[in-house]
């Protein structure tokens, strides 16, 4: 089990104060169009360049340079997870692809976007302090440049003065690029804690029928 923490989405602060602790871009597309035949062969020599830096490789002073792509996934969950951790929105920044797309487990929009993503992400993990995850059953599948993993987890945190618990799962999609996975895809989602759902009362059965009296 790894002691690890649980990245944050759109409405997760009022769900686990309002549910929990009752017991807690679009990418911006620039382009430039130049006129003349100059103008095309540079764009040309562009479009180059970027082809070669999507295929370079990992540095290979990278400590995931001599791990299989499975141990690669499992680090980027640890970094990402520790990043959240202690705070640092650089690190966690690391791990997530620009168009990453964040799904949370209440009745809200997906957040699409690393911009928006960290905006929400610096709002909610300010209200948080002591904060704890720990890791469990943790699956993780490659197919080529894809990947995903899911994992059980239990949370417990002071959010705004009170101590909350949850506990949930969640699933993770991951990219290569630049010879680097990516998280693409967020899913996490929180489990109810056990007797929060009102039992349905049976209906009630009609009063047994008096024979007619003679």
């Amino acid at each position: 089990m790894e002691h690890e923490m649980l990245p944050c989405t759109r409405g997760w602060t009022r769900l686990w104060t309002g549910c929990v602790c009752r017991v807690v871009v679009s990418a911006v597309l620039c382009a430039a169009v130049l006129l003349g035949s100059a103008s095309f062969a540079g764009a040309q020599q562009k479009d180059k360049k970027n082809k070669n830096k999507k295929d370079t490789p990992a540095d290979a002073s990278s400590p995931t340079s001599i791990m299989s792509d499975e141990q690669q996934l499992d680090y980027v969950i640890s970094t990402m997870l520790g990043a959240w951790q202690v705070n640092d929105l650089e690190k966690l920044h690391s791990t997530y692809a620009e168009d990453v797309v964040i799904v949370s487990g209440n009745w809200a929009p997906p957040i699409i976007g690393w911009s928006n993503f960290s905006t929400m992400y610096q709002q909610q993990r300010s209200h948080m302090q002591q904060v704890r995850m720990d890791r469990s059953n943790t699956v993780i599948k490659v197919a080529g440049t894809f990947g995903w993993a899911c994992y059980q987890w239990e949370f417990a945190s002071v959010i705004d003065g009170q101590q909350s618990v949850a506990q949930g799962q969640t699933t993770l999609v991951f990219e290569k690029q630049n010879g680097r996975w990516l998280i693409a895809h967020n899913h996490t989602s929180l489990v109810q804690a056990a007797g929060a759902l009102t039992p349905v009362k049976p209906a009630s059965a009609p009063p047994p029928s008096q024979p007619p009296r003679s």
